[in-house]
């Protein structure tokens, strides 16, 4: 076969003699249209041996593809002093070329369809619309225009066409497009394929329409189409999409089976899209089943797999499990990634076990696996947890001379750690540092640094926080509430207590256990105990039910020696109905052993308070609490 090189510069000759005076010919010679292969003449001849080959014209065309203001003309310029016209083929094959390149390629199909002699087929339209619908940087209104310039050319469908555009529109979730290229293919005479079928579905799921796309997948089989792994996957997509993971993991199950005579299994694809699904609903229990359903069945295991199973189990706590996938991983001779690593890394210093922590990390850097901010993050976390707080900080200074960036949870787990080391200035330095590096402080930033003012007892500086938190538009949670209204009762200031409890209900915080716990101790401590019934009371009309609230209240009161108030208040409990007296006699007896009043105690678990009768003439009444101190 004849090299590119050679007709180039045959051509380049041919040109040259053209342009010369003493040419013979009184005009120039007709232009030569060119394919995006060499000589297709002798494709038969050469089949045996090798595919054609390029075109030499298609490099020299690219390279004029630059973007500039004067592409065009420079195109036009080329294409003039050589002679040639490109074919739409030519021109399809340039458009595919240009992959991610949407502005190029419109801009160069647009120059084409200007040049004489030229026009766009079929093909040229169908390889715009692909790299226009896989592009990274779709414009719809650009797809739109071009889509209804194909429209109005009223082409006559090619299989491989409708193979195509099927899968440009479902890529893009333009269902409308889909729909009209189904009608135009069965108007054409063109059955459709499984590939159609998938690609329908898909473009069905796209866009968000999975029941639709369940309606085709049944429809297959009613043309005697049957479907394959991916149809079975893409509907599996759909409904995870959805949220409907029971249906995904019902179609897993459909295809185990063989219903209809498919004889289709399950795949690595159908078992990863689930698992992923699971664990973004937080069911990692159905996640480490699939896992291990992939294992039985001799699939390979990709190692985003082996992630989702690590990572899962770790966030439930369950380090050891996920150590042991962890080393599965490794003898299936699947490498451990920086995510795995990081998930170990980070249930191992949350369950407090950092010596642990310290082990996986340097392992990790000796497989020459490179942490990054999140690992260093878990490290540093792990370490303020285990009151480490030097080591944390020299942490801090290494990610900051070696350029890691340190993001939010890395400054915040180091402001909780110096704020329970009473390092409270340090914290608040670290505070405004993260500020000044423009890294907004989160919800859990803020309260470390609420917390540490008020364990420092400079809870002015505490509410100047929580005032400043309120204005940066920062989520005040429960626990910022909590740790507030806790040391305003401490330092006797009830009244601001009370003030920001009400906030919090007015602003449609739901009240936890621990946060009652802080009001009702504090008035209780305070004598304010028919304050903290009523407050109760108030809570379950709005579904709120604190089950511990009076057991906390009365452990307080017997604690600080406040008996009568104790049992004034367990009186009351059962008078209203909401605890049967035995529960609340249990309960006094545990509250005044715990406070250290066994004699008490004692004598209430051998007397008849709260459990027995006197007979008041033909009435009997229950024997009260109060009794017990006389």
């Amino acid at each position: 076969m004849r090299s590119n090189s050679r007709i180039l510069v045959k051509l380049l000759k041919r040109h040259s003699h053209t342009a010369t005076p003493s040419s013979r010919f009184s005009t120039p010679p007709p232009h030569e249209v060119v394919e995006p292969f060499y000589d297709l003449s002798d494709v038969v001849v050469s089949a045996s041996r090798d595919p054609p080959s390029p075109s030499p014209w298609l490099p020299q065309i690219l390279s004029l593809l630059d973007g500039s203001p004067s592409m065009e003309s420079n195109l036009t310029s080329f294409c003039n002093k050589f002679l040639i016209t490109l074919s739409p083929n030519f021109v399809s094959h340039i458009l595919r070329s240009l992959t991610n390149q949407p502005l190029l390629a419109t801009r160069f199909f647009h120059w084409a369809h200007s040049q004489p002699s030229y026009s766009h087929s079929l093909h040229s339209y169908v390889s715009l619309i692909e790299t226009l619908s896989f592009s990274s940087s779709f414009d719809s209104t650009v797809f739109q225009n071009i889509l209804q310039e194909f429209r109005c050319r009223k082409f006559k469908l090619t299989a491989a066409a409708v193979n195509s555009l099927l899968r440009s529109f479902a890529a893009v979730g333009m269902v409308e497009e889909l729909l009209w290229m189904w009608r135009n293919m069965k108007e054409d005479g063109l059955e459709p394929s499984l590939y159609n079928f998938n690609s329908l579905m898909n473009g069905l799921v796209n866009a968000g329409m999975v029941e639709s796309a369940v309606r085709v997948f049944e429809a297959m089989r009613e043309v005697n189409v049957r479907p394959d792994s991916v149809s079975y996957n893409t509907v599996i997509k759909g409904y995870c999409k959805v949220g409907k993971t029971r249906k995904a993991l019902e179609m897993i199950r459909e295809m185990e089976a063989g219903d209809d005579g498919d004889n289709v299994g399950p795949d690595k694809v159908s078992y990863m899209t689930v698992m992923q699904a699971c664990y973004g609903e937080g069911d990692v229990d159905c996640c480490v089943r699939l896992y291990h359903e992939m294992k039985e069945k001799g699939l390979v295991v990709p190692p985003h797999a082996y992630s989702l199973v690590v990572c899962g189990l770790c966030r439930q706590g369950k380090v050891v499990e996920g150590l042991n996938v962890f080393e599965e991983m490794r003898r299936d001779s699947c490498g451990a990634n920086k995510a795995v690593y990081t998930a170990l890394i980070d249930g191992y210093a949350k369950t407090g076990n950092v010596d642990g922590a310290m082990r996986l990390f340097e392992r990790m850097r000796q497989e020459g696996i490179k942490p990054d901010e999140v690992t260093y993050g878990a490290i540093v976390n792990g370490l303020c947890k285990g009151g480490r707080v030097e080591e944390a900080l020299g942490y801090l200074e290494f990610c900051k001379e070696n350029g890691v960036m340190v993001n939010a949870v890395f400054y915040s787990s180091l402001i909780d750690g110096l704020g329970k080391a009473g390092r409270v200035d340090e914290a608040e330095k670290l505070f405004y540092e993260m500020v000044d590096k423009g890294c907004p402080p989160d919800s859990y930033c803020y309260n470390a640094l609420i917390d540490g003012w008020c364990k420092g007892g400079r809870i002015d500086e505490a509410l100047a926080l929580f005032k400043r938190m309120e204005e940066e538009g920062c989520e005040q949670t429960v626990y910022t509430y909590t740790i507030l209204i806790s040391e305003l009762f401490k330092v006797h200031r009830n009244e601001e207590a009370l003030k920001l409890w009400d906030m919090m209900i007015d602003k449609g915080i739901t009240p936890n256990v621990a946060c009652f716990r802080a009001l009702s101790i504090g008035l209780c401590l305070s004598g304010k105990v028919a304050r903290a019934c009523k407050i109760l009371d108030e809570l379950a009309p709005m579904g709120i039910v604190l089950e511990t609230a009076y057991e906390d209240m009365i452990n307080v009161l017997c604690k600080a020696g406040r008996v009568k108030e104790a049992c004034k208040l367990a009186d009351g409990i059962v008078d209203r109905g909401r605890e049967i007296p035995g529960k609340v006699r249990t309960l006094m007896i545990n509250a005044l052993r715990k406070a250290g009043n066994a004699d008490l105690a004692i004598r209430l678990m051998h007397s008849k308070i709260g459990i027995g009768y006197d007979r008041m003439r033909s009435v009997k009444k229950r024997v009260k609490f109060q009794t017990l101190i006389g």
